[in-house]
């Protein structure tokens, strides 16, 4: 796309550009920029069902629509030994509707009579500095690895404010290390200390089948790892990280990822992962997380299987509100709760192979037991169901414009069972 001079204009603005930059730097901090727009129009539905009469302080359903505008910008860097730059994140989030007592969803952010606000803005700046494949950052900025995951499933992404260095000196080898402070959680309007996902079931409510308690306080302001990944062959890539969340749990986490080309058109993935938790001091965490997923692919379809075990004196322990890396972790549940054994089957269609780029499909059946509810009941069970729906317009006026239906349904005999569907329009404008 042609670079206008009012996507220029945008673009500099969100880039901060008028801050003062060597003027021999400027060539290459605006040609490697990139910028653009995203409109995500969001409604949510989850429908609680249960047998039982819920508590009167449990509502019925949560329901909730709202418009969001996602600007990402990455400037280039400035030219020298050491480049400098900047990246930032601009989200604005508008009610639609929301009222009722249905509010909730994490799409909006909740006000003080138990609804939820108007209207919500963010700005996530980070500035950066370069030397050779060194990039260091240090400002607010999303994760994606295994020891954190930031999420964007709702209107707005999480962010967190943190400095990070990520090294690429060695050819095949990333290597990942970073000090977080603070999270902006997708349905947050600033900045808190970061907390543990204790004793509850991905936002389901249940409680008592994580088995983590805490002695002391129940947040930080401290969160480090130190990792990386390397392809150990064209086929074979292994990764390790160790993650410290302050006083409260430390993990160590590795992954192995292997993809054999078969024939025309055929592979065959095997996704391995373990990650061993243990307390820091203020809780009780102990965690063995195994996973594993193999998926087959011919032409447009992939068939998968995956199996996730956890034992331990509690389940898997991560960052509250975060994607943790997880084989069976989906739209509701992750299936991490204290000595759970779960399976997934999974099926995904790209119709681009029958001449429809743009769509896709996806559907899954999860289902676990063995989890651990305490002497006194019955072992936990659970199952989920997932499917996707995706299309992109690939071309023509309304390129980029894309259409999503999410829909699952949850039930357990631990916690509130679920029905859910999340119905999303984007339109992502490129600007640089």
């Amino acid at each position: 796309m042609s670079k206008t001079p009012l996507a220029q204009a945008v673009a500099l603005a969100t880039l901060g550009a008028s801050l003062t930059l060597p003027t021999l730097g400027y060539a290459a901090f605006l040609e490697d920029s990139k910028a653009s727009l995203e409109a995500r129009n969001f409604y949510f539905n989850r429908d609680f069902r249960e047998s039982t009469e819920p508590r009167r302080d449990e509502p019925s359903k949560s329901e909730e629509w709202a418009q969001g505008f996602i600007l990402r910008a990455e400037s280039g860097y400035t030219e020298g030994t050491v480049g400098f730059g900047l990246d930032a994140i601009g989200m604005l989030g508008f009610k639609l509707d929301s009222g009722g007592g249905t509010a909730g969803s994490g799409l909006l952010t909740p006000d003080n009579s138990g609804g939820s606000q108007d209207y919500s803005s963010d700005l996530a700046v980070a500035a950066k500095a370069k030397i050779s494949k060194s990039v260091l950052k240090v400002g607010s900025m999303q994760f994606k690895n295994m020891a954190i995951g930031s999420s964007d499933s709702r209107l707005t992404p999480q962010v967190f404010q943190a400095g990070q260095i990520v090294s690429q000196e060695i050819d095949g080898l990333t290597l990942d290390v970073a000090r977080v402070r603070e999270v902006n959680n997708r349905d947050s309007g600033d900045y808190q200390d970061i907390s543990i996902a204790n004793s509850f079931n991905s936002g389901t409510g249940a409680v008592g089948t994580r088995g983590i308690r805490l002695s002391g306080g129940a947040t930080t302001d401290k969160f480090t790892y130190a990792g990386g990944t390397y392809k150990l062959t064209p086929e074979l890539t292994g990764a390790y990280y160790y993650s410290e969340l302050d006083e409260l749990y430390k993990q160590n986490s590795f992954n192995l990822v292997h993809v054999l080309p078969l024939a025309d058109k055929q592979t065959l993935k095997t996704d391995v992962r373990y990650a061993r938790s243990t307390d820091d001091g203020r809780s009780n965490v102990d965690n063995k997380a195994f996973g594993a997923m193999v998926t087959y692919g011919l032409f447009g379809h992939s068939f998968g299987l995956g199996y996730q075990k956890m034992s331990g004196d509690t389940g898997f322990a991560y960052i509250n509100g975060t994607d943790p890396f997880l084989v069976n972790y989906v739209q509701i549940g992750d299936f991490a709760n204290k000595d759970e054994k779960s399976w997934q089957a999974r099926y995904d269609f790209n119709f681009a192979s029958v001449g429809i780029p743009g769509l896709t499909f996806m559907t899954r059946y999860l289902t676990g037991d063995n989890i651990d509810r305490g002497a006194a009941v019955s072992e936990g069970k659970e199952w989920e169901r997932n499917m996707d729906i995706t299309y992109v317009v690939q071309e023509g006026t309304f390129k980029n414009l894309g259409l999503k239906w999410r829909n699952a349904t949850m039930r357990n005999n631990f916690s509130r069972d679920i029905d859910e569907n999340r119905l999303i329009v984007s339109y992502t404008l490129p600007l640089l």
